[in-house]
């Protein structure tokens, strides 16, 4: 009796669980309905396939213009450095007054520097074209965006050295007994000052290119 009791009570304890028939004969199998807006949503994103690589290959063909303008400009600005010289009308027997850019180290390394950044401008164009061609590179952006940042920070070091000379040639340094020597060579002041500008110039334009270099990446993430 005792066994019989507490089997019935172990019963009532003991949740009952119904477990599903499966039909063996006919397997039937759950249709998931799509969305209402299903159709939309794929029409949304074949529109944006579609208009990636238009926007990418307009900013490509930015990109190829920036660079073009930008390599001239830094050759500009290394030519006018190069050939900037000036000689005063008076000499004396044993002496000549006369002022170029190889007497001033910053300035030779000035004309070294825009003339490697303009070669390099020149032979990145290959480079942009193939942008053009296939928007949705990210090898060629990536290459360009690491050259475009060190030729930028190697453009701007030698601008900023050469306008703090150009500035005491024009201003002089009293503490350093350092004279404005544009007084009498102005017309090399002139010059060097059109140079430093034009290399400033061409390191904006490079930062423009790493900026959109760099949108263009990052849109392709």
């Amino acid at each position: 009796m005792d066994i019989e009791k507490a089997g019935s009570r172990r019963e009532e304890e003991e949740p009952i669980v119904q477990k599903p028939k499966l039909d063996k004969g006919k397997g039937k199998a759950h249709v998931f309905a799509p969305p209402t807006n299903y159709s939309r949503i794929m029409e949304k994103h074949k529109q944006e396939k579609v208009s990636m690589p238009g926007w990418k290959r307009g900013v490509a063909i930015f990109d190829f213009v920036l660079r073009l303008i930008a390599a001239i400009t830094a050759m500009a600005a290394a030519a006018k450095m190069a050939t900037t010289e000036e000689t005063l009308p008076f000499f004396t027997q044993f002496l000549q007054f006369s002022a170029d850019y190889t007497d001033l180290p910053t300035l030779s390394s000035f004309v070294v520097v825009n003339s490697i950044v303009g070669g390099y401008l020149i032979l990145s164009l290959p480079f942009s074209i193939v942008c053009i061609l296939r928007p949705l590179a990210v090898p060629p952006r990536l290459f360009l965006i690491l050259c475009d940042t060190a030729m930028m920070g190697l453009t701007m070091i030698a601008a900023s050295a050469s306008a703090a000379i150009v500035y005491l040639a024009h201003n002089g340094n009293s503490s350093s007994n350092w004279l404005p020597v544009c007084q009498q060579f102005g017309d090399f002041c002139q010059g060097t000052s059109g140079a430093v500008v034009a290399s400033f110039i061409a390191a904006a334009l490079l930062m423009v290119l790493v900026i959109l270099s760099a949108f263009a990446l990052k849109r392709s993430t």
